[in-house]
């Protein structure tokens, strides 16, 4: 990790200001012990937060889902000892409730919840009149409306320090992340929001240690604020998610070899370098919807011969054929099968779109 860089991110929550903040803790809390020795060891890495799931919501009612209120004995005895704050996730009302009677300092909301705006605005309403801070994750799916919604709902109770966890998202197709990244969303949430601290959560979003790395230092070069890290002191036995814990000393070494660039480009000659380029951007881009109209119009003339001949808008072998052949250009061309996938499919659907239009004239 390169020299401290400072961010105005974390202004008003008493927190230290070199960036990332670092967030971390076992995925859940499992014995007394455990948890202290986590702290412990993590009090000699640059962690200011620790984290510890207290209630685990599971996919399946047999797994291991979490110790309960008595784990919150020990995130006491954690700030009591080392100095870290603590964090814990709340999944309803009753949550908040205990995790406020214990002072644990700071709360997250799962992305299971936040997919919830009821059990939002119940949680919302439990926050009401305490202005503690908030870790919001995104929902499990990639609506960024729905998370904003689950920000606005606590702000209206009167929540003003709010950080979204960007932890990836629920995918049906094969990847070699437990959770999609797609980037564009928590990039969506900045542009939209960009008054709220960004967090990164690369444990869920990698599913693997091996990943993790890799992971935070894609969130370090989108300038988020932050990194939110599963740690635990024996990960290969951990009660749930050993494969994407890692140790505290793991974690250390994890953030020596993050590089940290500025934020602040400062330099004339590179800001005229960097315009330069981007208006090459822009004018490609201007290029590249001038061909989707052109593309749109022959479009709209193939769904008017499919409808002056009585032909369905979708042909099943003419986009498998299609979506074979630009996998297999664009991969020679240097793109992803992911990339190149979207792009087509989002091209094909408006070309529907278009002669759906056409058929219904």
């Amino acid at each position: 990790m390169e020299s401290k860089i400072t961010t105005s991110a974390f202004e008003g929550w008493n927190l230290d200001t070199q960036r990332p903040l670092i967030i971390a803790g076992p995925c859940s809390a499992e014995t007394e012990e455990q948890v202290l020795e986590t702290a412990r060891r993590l009090k000699a890495t640059r962690t200011q937060i620790f984290r510890a799931g207290i209630w685990k919501p599971r996919t399946r009612p047999n797994s291991f889902e979490g110790v309960g209120v008595k784990g919150l004995k020990w995130l006491k005895m954690v700030k009591e000892e080392t100095g870290l704050l603590t964090t814990t996730e709340v999944a309803n009302a009753q949550h908040v409730y205990e995790a406020l009677k214990y002072g644990i300092d700071m709360l997250w909301i799962g992305a299971r919840t936040t997919v919830n705006p009821f059990t939002i605005q119940e949680i919302a309403n439990a926050l009401s009149g305490v202005d503690i801070p908030i870790f919001i994750k995104n929902p499990v799916n990639p609506d960024v409306d729905l998370w904003i919604g689950s920000i606005e709902r606590l702000q209206k109770v009167g929540i003003t320090r709010i950080a979204g966890v960007h932890r990836g998202f629920s995918s049906f197709s094969e990847s070699r992340y437990r959770n999609s990244p797609n980037w564009q969303i928590p990039i969506e949430l900045k542009r939209i929001r960009p008054d709220l601290p960004l967090i990164c959560d690369p444990s869920h979003i990698s599913g693997k240690r091996n990943l993790l790395l890799e992971v935070s230092q894609k969130a370090m070069d989108l300038n988020f604020d932050g990194l939110m890290i599963e740690t635990h002191p024996d990960p290969d036995n951990a009660w749930s998610d050993a494969r994407q814990q890692i140790t505290p000393e793991q974690l250390g070494e994890l953030l020596d070899h993050l590089i940290l660039r500025k934020t602040d480009p400062g330099s004339n000659g590179f800001m005229s370098k960097l315009e330069e380029l981007r208006s090459e951007i822009d004018r490609l881009d201007q290029e590249l919807l001038m061909i989707l109209e052109d593309r749109m119009k022959v479009a709209a003339s193939i769904g008017q011969c499919k409808k002056e001949n009585g032909v369905t808008i979708l042909q099943s072998a003419r986009w498998d054929q299609i979506i074979s052949k630009y996998l297999e250009v664009g991969q020679s061309k240097g793109f992803s099968e992911e990339f190149i996938r979207k792009l087509f499919m989002a091209i094909h659907q408006e070309s529907i779109n278009t002669q759906t239009r056409i058929m219904n004239e």
